[in-house]
Order: C-alpha cells, then structure tokens, then sequence
C-alpha cells in the first residue's frame, strides 16, 4: 500500500520566497547559522545494526499507514552559504547561498519494514561574489528511530549556473530507504545541508 505519494511538482517551490531569505542573508547573514556547522553530528556515520533489524516483526500491524512519519529539517541545515575564504559570514564576500523551499516523504509498509522514499526542492542564488559555473551544495537525508540514526546518506549536488541566471532550482529525491518497523517507536525523517564531512 503506498501512501502520501512524493509529489515533486507539488513541491515546487516560490521564487519569491526564497528571494526574500536571500535578501534577508544579505543584511543580517547570522541569523541563518553561518556555514550550517551547527548541523546535528549524529547523522555524520550510523547505520542500524544486525540486533535492531533482526528485532523487527514481520507480523507487526502497519499502524504507520494511517500516517507516515514527519520529515523534518535538521537542526542548521535549512541554509547553505559559501563565502570567499577568510570572510565566512561577511554579506559582501556571499558566492552562493542554497535554501531548501519543500519537503516531503511516502511510506509503503510490507513484512515489517517501511519503505521510504523522501525528496526535496531548493534554489541555490548567486551573491555578490558569485560567478559562473559549477556550485555543489552538501545535502543529508537520515531517518531516526527512537533518538537512534538508523540510516544517514550525504549527497553532493552540483548545480550549474548559465548566465545571466542569478538563481537555479534542484531536486532530489533518494529511494528505497529500508526501516525496520515493529510498532510503536517514534520515527523522523531528517534532511538538511551539511557541509561538515
């Protein structure tokens, strides 16, 4: 049974919008934590191990199709920013700022696991020191299960600049994400930048 399917064209996100958080980053860059180093270092390397996957039971009633877990923003992560070296949260020195505009996630429930599938649409912009070319932006999916990161994946997402474009969206969207469920526990999905390898 598939439920809340990802729905990318719904996710599409406003220019306007993510305008505004640019300009906003410009004149008080602070506010959107600097480089994102704040993001949560759980998710820097875990995986589920054989006693957790093991204890999942096949017979264990679907309960989480009547809702699929919520996706959420790591903490630090809804914004990257890239700035000429040695001037790290100068709004004059920006090269690039990404934002994430929409997320979302669907679950399929079978034989004791859910199957994930969560996506994302963001906008990367041009600052001041911006130029032309290839920007890769670092961006983390994880899902956690009772305070535990059970799976964590970063992915590098190159995002080419033509110009005279001074913005350009991106999607992502990662699949067959397997989670053990056997009833009851708290389950999240996370996504966000993360520069910190």
């Amino acid at each position: 049974m598939t439920l809340f399917p990802l729905d990318i064209q719904f996710l599409k996100p406003a220019a306007g919008i993510a305008a505004l958080m640019f300009l906003a980053a410009c004149s008080d860059v602070a506010t959107f934590g600097g480089t994102g180093t704040g993001a949560d270092q759980r998710f820097a390397s875990a995986s589920a191990s054989a006693a957790e996957i093991s204890a999942a039971s096949p017979s264990a009633l679907p309960a989480i199709a009547r809702e699929c877990p919520p996706i959420q923003i790591m903490d630090g992560g809804s914004v990257f920013t890239d700035y000429l070296s040695g001037k790290e949260g100068q709004a004059r020195a920006l090269k690039y700022q990404a934002v994430i505009d929409q997320q979302s996630r669907n679950c399929t429930v079978s034989d004791g696991l859910i199957m994930v599938k969560m996506g994302v649409v963001g906008r990367v912009l041009v600052g001041p020191q911006g130029e032309p070319g290839t920007v890769t932006v670092p961006l983390r999916f994880a899902v956690v299960r009772d305070g535990l990161t059970i799976f964590t994946q970063k992915y590098e997402i190159p995002i080419v600049f033509t110009p005279p474009s001074q913005t350009e969206e991106f999607i992502k969207v990662v699949e067959n994400i397997a989670v053990p469920y056997i009833g009851g526990e708290k389950i999240t999905f996370v996504v966000g930048f993360d520069p910190v390898s």
